[in-house]
């Protein structure tokens, strides 16, 4: 059985012992399912002010939702809009303050004030976005960002 411990120190301390902790939980697993399924739910109990955590899936055409944490999602997103489809169809990470100044975000849940995705790539391959939401205004930083994009290429490792 696998328990997660409270994160201590700074914030890059924290995210390390976080990754420490998605690896462990990951370790000899690939099936990208059970693996985002899990890491969902560390990253939702481990992370403090985040309201949704979890990863949208590139089907060939759109975002679908796949494991999270958090209130029900949006199923379906079109790679033209949110700042899903934004993380995906530019290849790079997006860092939203405030989403309701974001252009074509999509208000799954009104309660989500600041978002972070980051897009997972295979190679050239698009496999889909991890999403974080809070329902505080500018929760995420540089910190958050280089944190997130570490767990998530931890993820993409158990593919290969």
């Amino acid at each position: 059985m696998f328990t997660s411990s409270a994160l201590s120190g700074s914030k890059s301390e924290q995210y390390a012992q976080l990754l420490a902790q998605a690896r462990a939980l990951m370790h000899g697993e690939r099936d990208r399912i059970a693996n985002a399924a899990n890491l969902s739910a560390l990253i939702y109990h481990s992370l403090a002010d985040v309201n949704w955590a979890g990863f949208y899936f590139y089907d060939g055409t759109e975002l679908v939702v796949g494991p999270f944490q958090g209130l029900p999602a949006c199923i379906r997103i079109p790679l033209s809009k949110g700042v899903c489809g934004a993380a995906a169809s530019t290849g790079h990470s997006q860092r939203i303050d405030d989403v309701d100044t974001f252009p074509g975000h999509i208000p799954c849940d009104s309660a989500s004030r600041s978002e972070l995705v980051v897009p997972l790539f295979a190679g050239a391959e698009l496999i889909g976005v991890l999403d974080l939401d809070s329902s505080k205004r500018a929760r995420f930083d540089t910190e958050d960002q280089a944190g997130m994009e570490a767990i998530a290429d931890a993820w993409l490792e158990t593919l290969r």
